[in-house]
């Protein structure tokens, strides 16, 4: 009887029931079966796989090593049942897939609507959504699968993700309109170590903010940060009310109409990289067609 045992669907579940609760009593309520039944059916899957997956005394349950591992497939199997569900719904509509987008506000600027024009030309049905995010909520959402691809500006990623450069920009400085100087009239940032810096807040772009202060550290100074945001719109407001001056990526330069002037540091070494990331283990069908017109493969 044993030997025809096969392990199914329903005892993963049964098994993570057990797994998160820790607790027989309360996974077999959690799953309305009995308590009983429930332990049966955990000790059939030790035996069928050869190992113990529960330390049990009377006080505790505890996971054993095997038993965590077991938990993290089996949270992994069920991600990818989930997923390929959503997909063939979707097909079964009429679609041929979705690709989920995080992003940077400077994305928009010129590389998603780049992608976007080329994914609706070569693949109609493809829906897309939108999510403008910080770069480490783009990170966390791309490991949970809550997310296919993002665009952030980061040093370096986990290793369970791809990263790729895909676009390069100078910085340039963000000045009130009626700022006393003309980009003629720039030497050097130096020329700025007495002013109050607008910048992107430090937790939603670290990499931007430790090449902001780099910038400025070249310079032989440390900048005075009066304010801090998440969105370039209020940055440019801010300098454009005399509120202090801001370096941000040139990109940033289009789209907003206001009282502000932008002088171009093409002599910096510092740039703003743009990069995408996605997942090497991600299941979705669609993330290589988007992947690969992004990064303009054949």
């Amino acid at each position: 009887m044993l030997e025809s045992y096969q392990l199914e669907v329903r005892h993963l579940a049964y098994f993570l029931a057990v797994a998160e609760e820790l607790h027989f009593r309360k996974a077999a309520e959690k799953l309305y079966i009995s308590q009983p039944g429930l332990s049966r059916q955990i000790k059939q899957m030790e035996n069928r796989l050869q190992a113990q997956l529960f330390v049990r005394d009377k006080k505790r349950v505890s996971l054993t090593p095997a038993g965590h591992y077991l938990k993290r497939q089996a949270k992994s199997i069920f991600r990818e049942l989930k997923e390929t569900k959503r997909q063939i719904q979707l097909i079964g509509a009429g679609d041929t897939g979705e690709i989920r987008i995080g992003f940077l506000g400077s994305a928009m600027q010129n590389v998603i609507p780049s992608l976007l024009l080329k994914l609706k030309d070569a693949f109609p049905k493809i829906k897309t959504s939108l999510e403008e995010r910080s770069n480490l909520n783009q990170v966390d959402a791309v490991l949970k699968d809550d997310l296919d691809i993002g665009f952030v500006r980061l040093a370096k990623v986990p290793d369970e993700l791809y990263m790729k450069t895909v676009y390069e920009d100078t910085f340039s400085l963000v000045l009130p309109q009626n700022y006393p100087m003309h980009a003629r009239e720039y030497t050097g940032m130096h020329q700025f170590a007495e002013n109050e810096f607008i910048l992107f807040n430090q937790e939603y772009s670290p990499y931007y903010y430790e090449t902001i202060m780099s910038i400025c550290a070249d310079a032989g100074f440390k900048p005075r940060v009066s304010h801090k945001s998440v969105h370039a719109q209020t940055i440019f407001k801010l300098v454009e009310n005399n509120m202090g001056v801001a370096i941000v990526p040139t990109a940033l330069q289009g789209g907003f109409q206001m009282a502000v002037k932008f002088i171009e540091l093409k002599t910096l070494p510092q740039r703003a990289v743009l990069s995408v990331i996605w997942k090497k283990e991600n299941a979705n069908p669609v993330l290589k067609n988007c992947v690969d017109l992004l990064l303009d493969k054949s």
